[in-house]
C-alpha cells in the first residue's frame, strides 16, 4: 500500500468516534430571547433521536427560520444540510405561547408540532442517506482505497460484504408490507401502488407516500409513549431497526379489541382477542363450487382459540365455541352482487371476524360446500405476530375487492406475510384458494396429513363435510324405500313442495325421517333464493320506496345495510385516535357497538314482519307449502313412531 493511501485510510478509521449528526442554529437576525427557545426547540429533538440515528447521519445541519415557506407548511428540509422552520411561529414559540396553543394537527400544541416537525425533516435526510453506520462507511472507504492502492478492479474479498444492499428505511420490504404496499401478485416484487391501510390514520398524510410514512411515523415512535400498543408491529420494526426505543412507551394491555360480524343481532359484537389463548391458526378452505366467484373455492384463517380456563393443547380445537374466522371478503352494500363490479374492484375488500359455528353453517349447510382445517406451522412469536397483525388490518383496513388479482387468497397471503414475516412466504403468488393451499404445503407451511383418515379429520375439526352428502344418503332412503324416479338429491330438491307432498303419505318410519331432513334442506334452499329475489326486488324498487308497498320493508333493509357496514369498519365507531384501540377508548367502543347492534336487531325483527311485501307471490308460495310439508311430515313421524310401539329407527 502507498504511504499516503495508508495514512488516509488510518485518518478514516480514526474519526468514527467522534460521528454524529450536528444542528446548527442560524441565528442571525434573531435575539436573545428567539435564539434561546429556538436552541431549545433543537436540543430536545436531538434528545429524542435515537443513537444510532445521531450516528448515521454524521452531517451538519443548519436549521434557519424562513419567512418564505407556505403558511400551512410547518418547516422543510430544503437541502441535505439545511432544514427551514416556517417564521411566523417563532414568535409563538419565543413567548412560550406555542406550548399552551392548541391546534387541530395531531400532536396537540403548537410547540410540540415544530418538534414533531424537526424529527420529520431530520428522519427525510436520514432515509435518503445510505443507511451505513459511521464506522461502516470508514471501512468501506478504506477498502475502497486497498483495492485502488493495489491496482484492483472491485474490493478486495474480505471486503465483499461491503457491497450488500442496503435498505433505507422507507423502502425495506419489511417496513412496505407493514406500512401497507404490500407486494403485488404476480408483479416479481413490485408493490401497491395505493396504502388502503387509511382507517384510525394518525395523519392521513403518512398514506401519500413510503417516505411520508416513514416520516410521519417517526414522529409518534419518538413523541407517543402509546405508540408501541397503538401501532405494536411498526414499533418493533423501528425498535430493531435503531437498537433503542424510547424510555417512556406505555405498557400494552395483553388483548386486542375486535367486532364480531356474526348474524347474531342479539349479541354484543365486541370482543377481546388475547393471542395467549390462541393455540394454532388454521389455513380454512372451503372448496370450489358451481358458482362462478367461487369456482377455485374460499380462503379463510381459522384462529384455534382455547376455552377461559384450558391450557394451550390440543383439546382446544375442541372449543368449537370459542374458534373465530379471519376472512376478506367483499363488502356488498348495495344488496347485489354484480361480476362487472368485482373485477373493476368497486367493492371494498374487508377483514370479517366471523365465528367458527356461522362459517359451518354457511358454506356445509346453505352452500353445501366442505372445509378443510389445515393446521399452519408458527412459532409462538410468529402465531402472536400473525394474530396481532389481524386486529390491526381489522381496524386500519379498507381496500378494493377484486376477483381475479385481490381476492380472498391474495388477501389471505398478504396477511400472512406482513403477520409472520417468513421468508418462505415472499416469492408465494397464487390468486386461487386452493392453489395457494398447494403452495403452502409445499413450502412445508401446511399440513395436510391431518386429512389422512376421514372419521378422525371430522372427529378432530379439521374436515366439515357439506351436508350434500347426507342429504345424498337420506335421498338414498327415499330410492329404497319409496322408489322415487329421481337420481339425485338435487333432482328431489328441485321439485315444488306440492309434488314431494304427494310422497308423505306412503312413507314409513325411517323414510319420513329421510323426507323431514330433505325438506328442511329444501326450505332453507327457497329462503336462499327468497334472499336473492328480495336483492332484486329492492332494487328495482328503491327509486320508488317512499311511494310503494315495499317502502316499510325496504326502508328496513336499507337502514340495516347502511348500519351493518361498521361490523368490518369497526373504526367508524371511534372519532379519535388512530391504531389498535387502547383501554381509554373501550368504553366508547363497548357502548357505540351495544347501541348499533340494538338498532340492528329492531331493524331485522321489523324486516322479518314485512318481508314477504317483498317477494313474489309464487315464492311466498313455494316457502309457505314447504313449511306445511315440514308440519305434515312431523305428524306423519308421530303417527308412524306410536303405531310402532315406540320402537327406534331400523
Amino acid at each position: 500500500m502507498r504511504p499516503a493511501a495508508w495514512l488516509l485510510s488510518v485518518a478514516l478509521l480514526g474519526g468514527g468516534a467522534q460521528a454524529e449528526l450536528r444542528l446548527s442554529l442560524a441565528s442571525e437576525g434573531l435575539d436573545n430571547t428567539q435564539r434561546q427557545a429556538s436552541q431549545a426547540l433543537l436540543d430536545e429533538a436531538m434528545g429524542a433521536l435515537p443513537p444510532s440515528f445521531r450516528e448515521r447521519l454524521d452531517r451538519d445541519v443548519e436549521v434557519r427560520w424562513s419567512a418564505n415557506l407556505p403558511e400551512a407548511v410547518y418547516g422543510r428540509a430544503s437541502r441535505p444540510d439545511r432544514l427551514l422552520l416556517n417564521a411566523r411561529l417563532l414568535p409563538a414559540l419565543a413567548d412560550g405561547s406555542a406550548a399552551r396553543t392548541p391546534t387541530e394537527r395531531p400532536h396537540g400544541t403548537l410547540r410540540r408540532e415544530l418538534l414533531a416537525t424537526v424529527l420529520h425533516e431530520l428522519t427525510h435526510l436520514y432515509d435518503r442517506a445510505r443507511l451505513w453506520s459511521a464506522d461502516e462507511w470508514r471501512r468501506l472507504q478504506h477498502c475502497r482505497q486497498r483495492a485502488a492502492s493495489n491496482g484492483l478492479v472491485g474490493l478486495p474479498d474480505d471486503c465483499r460484504g461491503q457491497t450488500e444492499r442496503r435498505f433505507t428505511l422507507s423502502d425495506d420490504p419489511r417496513l412496505l408490507d407493514l406500512a401497507g404496499w404490500p407486494q403485488r401478485v404476480g408483479r416479481r416484487g413490485a408493490r401497491e401502488a395505493d396504502n388502503d391501510q387509511e382507517a384510525r390514520s394518525p395523519d392521513t398524510y403518512e398514506l401519500s407516500n413510503p417516505r411520508e410514512f416513514v416520516a410521519v411515523n417517526m414522529e409518534y415512535f419518538l413523541l407517543d409513549p402509546a405508540y408501541a400498543c397503538r401501532r405494536p408491529a411498526l414499533y418493533r420494526h423501528f425498535r430493531q431497526h435503531f437498537d433503542w426505543a424510547p424510555a417512556d412507551a406505555a405498557p400494552c394491555p395483553g388483548s386486542y379489541p375486535f367486532l364480531n360480524a356474526g348474524r347474531d343481532f342479539a349479541r354484543q359484537p365486541l370482543g377481546q382477542l388475547d393471542p395467549e389463548r390462541v393455540y394454532s391458526v388454521d389455513y380454512l378452505l372451503a372448496e370450489a363450487n358451481d358458482n362462478w366467484v367461487s369456482r377455485w373455492g374460499h380462503s379463510m384463517l381459522r384462529l384455534v382459540i382455547c376455552a377461559p380456563g384450558r391450557p394451550r393443547g390440543p383439546d382446544c380445537r375442541l372449543d368449537l365455541d370459542q374458534h373465530l374466522v379471519l376472512s376478506y371478503r367483499a363488502f356488498v352494500n348495495d344488496v347485489q352482487l354484480s361480476s362487472w363490479d368485482g373485477l373493476t374492484g368497486a367493492y371494498p375488500s374487508r377483514l370479517f371476524v366471523l365465528p367458527l359455528d356461522q362459517v359451518i353453517d354457511e358454506y356445509t349447510k346453505v352452500e353445501l360446500r366442505s372445509l378443510s382445517s389445515l393446521p399452519l406451522r408458527l412459532s409462538r412469536q410468529e402465531l402472536h405476530g400473525l394474530v396481532e397483525r389481524a386486529a390491526e388490518q381489522h381496524w386500519s383496513y379498507d381496500g378494493h375487492y377484486w376477483f381475479i388479482s385481490n381476492n380472498c387468497a391474495v388477501e389471505t397471503l398478504k396477511l400472512l406475510r406482513s403477520g409472520t414475516g417468513q421468508r418462505e412466504l415472499v416469492g408465494l403468488d397464487s390468486i386461487m384458494p386452493n392453489g395457494l393451499l398447494d403452495l403452502l404445503e409445499a413450502r412445508g407451511l401446511a399440513d395436510r396429513s391431518v386429512l389422512a383418515d376421514d372419521k378422525e379429520a371430522l372427529r378432530l375439526g379439521y374436515r366439515f363435510d357439506s351436508f350434500r352428502d347426507r342429504y345424498q344418503a337420506m335421498f338414498a332412503v327415499l330410492q329404497t324405500r319409496l322408489d322415487v324416479p329421481q337420481s339425485r338429491v338435487e333432482d328431489w330438491l328441485e321439485l315444488s313442495a306440492a309434488q314431494r307432498r304427494a310422497w308423505i303419505a306412503r312413507a314409513d318410519l325411517r323414510a319420513a325421517a329421510a323426507m323431514l331432513l330433505l325438506e328442511q334442506a329444501a326450505v332453507r334452499r327457497q329462503l336462499l333464493i327468497a334472499q336473492d329475489e328480495l336483492k332484486r326486488n329492492y332494487m328495482n324498487v328503491r327509486d320508488q320506496l317512499g311511494q310503494s308497498r315495499f317502502s316499510k320493508a325496504g326502508d328496513a333493509l336499507q337502514a340495516i345495510l347502511a348500519n351493518s357496514g361498521y361490523l368490518s369498519r369497526p373504526a367508524e365507531l371511534l372519532d379519535s385516535g388512530y391504531g389498535l384501540p387502547q383501554p381509554g377508548e373501550w368504553q366508547r367502543l363497548e357502548q357505540q357497538s351495544g347501541e348499533r347492534q340494538q338498532y340492528l336487531r329492531s331493524l331485522s325483527d321489523e324486516l322479518e314482519q314485512e318481508v314477504r311485501r317483498l317477494l313474489d307471490p309464487e315464492r311466498i308460495g313455494e316457502i309457505e307449502a314447504g313449511e306445511a310439508n315440514l308440519q305434515a311430515l312431523g305428524e306423519r313421524l308421530r303417527e308412524l313412531h306410536k303405531a310402532s310401539g315406540g320402537l327406534q329407527l331400523p
